[in-house]
Parts: C-alpha cells; sequence; structure tokens
C-alpha cells in the first residue's frame, strides 16, 4: 500500500512538473525558452550517463563522444539531405549507438576507475577529430547555418523558439519514457541486479557482459539522439559543445540528481546548467566554485541524490549491510523472473 502511494505521488509530481514545462515559453523569455531547449538536451545526456553509471555499473565521462556524433550526423545530414525531425532522430541515435557498439570491447570488461578513465580518453579523442576535420565538420568553428527541422513530412518548419523548445520536450519525454519501460523488463532488473553483485548473477548463469554492452549501446543511442535535439535547439554546433567541461557538468547532475534516477539525472542537469548560465552573469567567476558546494551539500545531505532522496525507515539495516544479511530486492525480482 505504501508503495503504491509513492508511486501514486512520483506520478502527480511527474505531470505536474511536465504540464509546467508544456506552458514554460509562455511563461519566459525567448532568450531562457533557448536555454531551457539546451537543457532539455542535455538533461537527455544525463539519463544515458544516469543508464550507466546508476543502473550498469559503469561510471562514464565519455558520453559526449556518442552525443557528439549524433549532433554531428543531424547537421550534416540536416544541411545536405532531409529536414525532417524523425528523419534526422534516427540518423542521430544510430549514429551514437554505432559510435558505442564500436567501444564496447574496451568499456564493458571495464568496471570502477578504470571505466572512467577509458570513456574520457574516448570523449577527448573525438572531440580532437572533430577539430581536425574541417571537410566535414567545420573543424574548431564548427557549423553555423543549419536549416530549420519540420517535425514530420508535411508540416511547417520550427521557425520560432517556442516551437522548437516543444519538439524537444516532446522528444525527450518519449524517450524517457521508454528508458523507464526498459528499467523494467527482465533486462533492466539484471542489469540493476549485476550492479550491485555481478559474480552472484554470473553464477546463477547470467551473461552479464551481453547485458552490459547492450546497455552501452543504447546510451549510445540515447546520447546520440539528445545530439540531434541539441542542433535543433540552438542551430549550430562546434567541438566545444562536447568538451571535457561537459563531460563532468554531466556527471555531477547526474550524482546531484541520484545516480540510479532517470528524473533525478533530468534534475540535476537543470541544477548545473541553472548554475552555469544563469549565476554566472550574477556571480562571475564564481559559478565553479557554486557548483562545487552544491555536490558537496548534496553528498552530504542527500547521499542517494535528490530524484532518490527518502528516509530510510526505522529499525531498517544500513544500506552496506543488506547484501550480508539478504539479497536485495533486485535479486529477488529477477529469481522471480527465472522462474
Amino acid at each position: 500500500m505504501r508503495e503504491a502511494v509513492i508511486r501514486w505521488v512520483r506520478g502527480a509530481v511527474a505531470a505536474v512538473v511536465l504540464a509546467g514545462l508544456a506552458v514554460a515559453p509562455w511563461m519566459v523569455d525567448d532568450y531562457t525558452t533557448a536555454i531551457l531547449a539546451r537543457t532539455l538536451a542535455l538533461g537527455l545526456v544525463g539519463v544515458s550517463v544516469a543508464l550507466l553509471t546508476g543502473v550498469a555499473g559503469l561510471p562514464t565521462l565519455g558520453q559526449t563522444a556518442p552525443y557528439a556524433a549524433g549532433a554531428y550526423a543531424c547537421a550534416v545530414l540536416g544541411s545536405q539531405v532531409s529536414d525532417v525531425g524523425v528523419v534526422q532522430l534516427a540518423v542521430a541515435a544510430t549514429a551514437g549507438a554505432t559510435l558505442a557498439a564500436l567501444t564496447v570491447p574496451l568499456v564493458a570488461p571495464a568496471r570502477g576507475v578504470i571505466v572512467l578513465m577509458i570513456t574520457l580518453a574516448i570523449g577527448e579523442l573525438v572531440v580532437t577529430v572533430l577539430g581536425r576535420w574541417r571537410s566535414v565538420t567545420g573543424g574548431t568553428d564548427g557549423l553555423a547555418g543549419i536549416a530549420p527541422v519540420r517535425p514530420f513530412w508535411g508540416l511547417p518548419v520550427l521557425a520560432t523558439d517556442q516551437a522548437r523548445y516543444l519538439y524537444t520536450l516532446v522528444v525527450v519525454a518519449t524517450l524517457v519514457g521508454a528508458v523507464l519501460l526498459l528499467l523494467r523488463t527482465r533486462a533492466g532488473l539484471v542489469l540493476r541486479a549485476g550492479r550491485d553483485d555481478e559474480m552472484r548473477l554470473r553464477a546463477s548463469g547470467h551473461r552479464m557482459p551481453l547485458y552490459v554492452s547492450g546497455a552501452h549501446i543504447a546510451a549510445g543511442a540515447i546520447a546520440g539522439a539528445a545530439g540531434s535535439l541539441l542542433v535543433v535547439a540552438q542551430q549550430y554546433i562546434s567541438p566545444a559543445d562536447f568538451g571535457f567541461d561537459t563531460s563532468a557538468l554531466l556527471l555531477l547532475g547526474v550524482v546531484i540528481g541520484g545516480t540510479a534516477s532517470v528524473g533525478g539525472a533530468l534534475v540535476g542537469a537543470a541544477l548545473v546548467i541553472a548554475v552555469r548560465d544563469w549565476l554566472f552573469g550574477v556571480l562571475p567567476g564564481h559559478a565553479p566554485l557554486v557548483l562545487g558546494a552544491l555536490f558537496v551539500a548534496t553528498v552530504y545531505l542527500l547521499p542517494t541524490g535528490v530524484g532518490r532522496a527518502r528516509r530510510p525507515r526505522r529499525g531498517s539495516p544500513p544500506p552496506t549491510a543488506a547484501p550480508d544479511v539478504a539479497p536485495t530486492p533486485d535479486h529477488a525480482a529477477v529469481a522471480g523472473s527465472r522462474r
């Protein structure tokens, strides 16, 4: 009963937030609307980071690589082939998934800090290639003047900030819903259980490398789709949009929002972008300090992040003792799915 009430409350809060985001373009100016659209795109990349870090157990600093692959694939396609949004979205997601699939042999077998180093190297390598491949990417100058997108065939182009924002919101809401449904499937349960005790899952016959590789490719597709939304939102991209500072902000936002929470990833991304873009104008030069203070406060006050903040029940064992006492709920769910 208590869990049902919690789910109902969370659903109601999500509906209210979604309704507020839908009417936001008519409540703020065009500049803020454009920032909100870019925030949604970056928040979707944060969802892919949460999928890898909190669900699959692969902390990453390299999700800007499929993000950039999707963005540049969308920009080139929009300039030379098609301005239809669904086509660009599919191509961008495919580009991100392809890049992730190429890096699976490097990322999937690694764990912990090694994953951070490998993914950071992949991200920096992709940014370097983008900066030097001038004939396709425009080099460090980037690609400007990208044609406006039309959502479907026969519809008018998205010529205003409000229209581009609403398109971005619909795509993000759809993809986040798909991720939430994915996490409720057997594959999602196996990933969560493997994050907590991979050896136990391997011993029970689960092919964990296959599940982890699938999560890595799915996260790459999500990040690639977010790259398409970035192109729609600002109609200009450059390698500077995908540098190490963006990777660090994404991981910081996911930690603040809760590494295993999809909604928390969106909240965390919104917080860090608010600090970077708005407070930087109020407190020039002090935005990194505020971000650091926000991170420290979250770690001490909300160790599980704002997206998963809840008070432990009285008498319940501490989280570190749970694996030694009894299987986690994820293990139980996986065991039930195999019967």
